[in-house]
């Protein structure tokens, strides 16, 4: 990725590493890619952001950037990023940001930027914006007078968002079901959707971490952190669970005995009963190369195709796109519908799993027989910003990996990347023995932290 953007927008440590100044000038930079063709005086952008503290301060600076140019900032308040970018279309707007560092730490933030459909941008659209902010910052004109860009805030935004939600889930067919479910709003965006979306399913609904101070987001809570919604969901005998991250872009679920449904087992369900309903386009769903071979097994087994794209929900829509299918996703939580969203959406997904749970009468773990997993093990080993970009030319490391590879065969595999968003190498070794696979994750995670760090 670029110097700028990772594999999901700008991020770092909110002011220090992702300062006042440079969101000011992704606002202008954004703002004069994003719209000079739209032939408008005053474009229209709007902004959604999360719940941490440093969220204001960068909604603050970025719409100083889009109103220097000329454009209008519509501010949305906290939002979840997938209202921003379904909204931008609702709204008829010419571009949309979104400013959270999704289920990272608090101290750290982001921003994200969806085109006048909703998507996200591609690479080529992104590095464009970062060329401009970083070698010809003087193409951009500012504006003075009477042509510089209001500011404004809009207050229908998450009651909008709702409203399509429980469209997309046919809520209304499903209204006061009988069955207790619990949700983890990780204290960030959902917080400010969530029990209105839920409450077409009665009063049995519990709602935990939706209680944001600014500086609790995804603390010890949300999809990265799901033991205790495992517990809850558990020990109150609720039928089902669902964990979102601090901007709701993700959903991980939790059956009724307390084990956790992760992205793959979620977007097997999902595909399944749509290929059954005869609207699974394709008999395909498109997943990472991180999703467990168990997963490319149960599709096979029930008639339906998997294919892989790079890791990166971005990666994930534009093979959708490309190839016409309609359910995507990762491990991590990341669904696509695009019937239903440009984008992934956690509380879309629970809706859609409630809703299978309900029309066909089966628990979450009933709908999960026959997902096998592989013994898989994910190592994240942190390097120092010298040891970026280096991991897959230093002869240790690679033959670590061809090693490990070899001694796997046919059963297993090794899969190394470097993360997007932080200073860190990824490790992943799937295979049928647990005990050999954590042997050559930890192998090989030991030969990076020897060489990178």
């Amino acid at each position: 990725m670029g110097r700028i953007f990772g594999t999901d927008g700008a991020r770092g440590v909110a002011v220090t590493e992702l300062t006042c100044e440079r969101a000011m000038e992704i606002g202008r930079a954004a703002a004069y890619v994003l719209t000079r063709e739209s032939g408008k005086a005053h474009p229209n952008i709007i902004v959604g952001m999360d719940t941490r503290i440093s969220s204001k301060i960068l909604e603050a600076a970025l719409s100083a950037g889009l109103a220097s140019v000329g454009a209008n900032a519509l501010l949305l308040g906290v939002v979840p990023t997938p209202a921003v970018a379904y909204l931008v279309k609702k709204y008829n707007a010419d571009a949309g940001v979104m400013i959270s560092a999704s289920h990272n730490t608090v101290e750290y933030n982001g921003i994200k930027l969806f085109s006048a459909e909703g998507f996200k941008l591609p690479d080529s659209v992104e590095e464009e914006i970062e060329a401009l902010i970083l070698d010809r910052k003087d193409e951009i004109k500012l504006r003075d007078g009477v042509e510089v860009g209001r500011i404004s805030r809009l207050s229908s935004a998450c009651s909008d968002y709702i409203q399509h939600i429980r469209e997309c889930a046919g809520a209304g067919d499903y209204a006061g079901v009988n069955q207790r479910f619990c949700f983890d709003c990780a204290n960030g965006s959902s917080a400010a959707t969530a029990r209105r979306l839920f409450a077409y399913l009665g009063t049995g609904c519990e709602f935990i971490a939706d209680e944001p101070d600014g500086t609790n987001i995804n603390d010890n809570c949300g999809s990265t952190h799901i033991d205790q919604l495992c517990e809850y969901v558990k020990n109150g005998g609720m039928a089902a669970g669902f964990a979102f991250d601090g901007d709701a872009d993700r959903c991980l679920a939790v059956d009724e005995n307390g084990k956790v449904i992760d992205g793959d087992r979620i977007i097997a369900v999902l595909a399944k009963r749509m290929k059954e309903k005869r609207i699974l386009k394709g008999d395909a769903a498109v997943v990472t190369v991180m999703s467990n071979l168990g997963f490319h097994d149960f599709m096979k087994q029930n008639g339906m195709k998997t294919v892989c794209a790079k890791v990166g929900d971005r990666y994930v829509l534009e093979e959708m796109q490309r190839s016409g299918y309609n359910i995507g996703g990762e491990q991590s939580g990341h669904i696509i519908m695009l019937d239903h969203a440009t984008t992934g959406d956690g509380q879309l997904t629970a809706a859609m799993l409630i809703k299978v749970m309900t029309e066909t009468g089966k628990s979450l773990a009933q709908l999960c027989e026959g997902i096998e997993d592989y013994p898989q093990l994910l190592v994240n080993v942190r390097i120092t910003e010298s040891g970026k970009g280096k991991w897959d030319k230093v002869p240790a490391i690679t033959d670590c990996i061809s090693a490990a590879e070899k001694e796997l065969g046919d059963n297993g595999r090794v899969l190394v990347r470097e993360s997007g968003t932080e200073p860190l190498v990824r490790v992943m070794v799937e295979g049928k023995d647990m005990d050999m696979v954590k042997r050559l994750a930890d192998s090989i995670a030991e030969e990076v932290k020897r060489s990178l760090t």
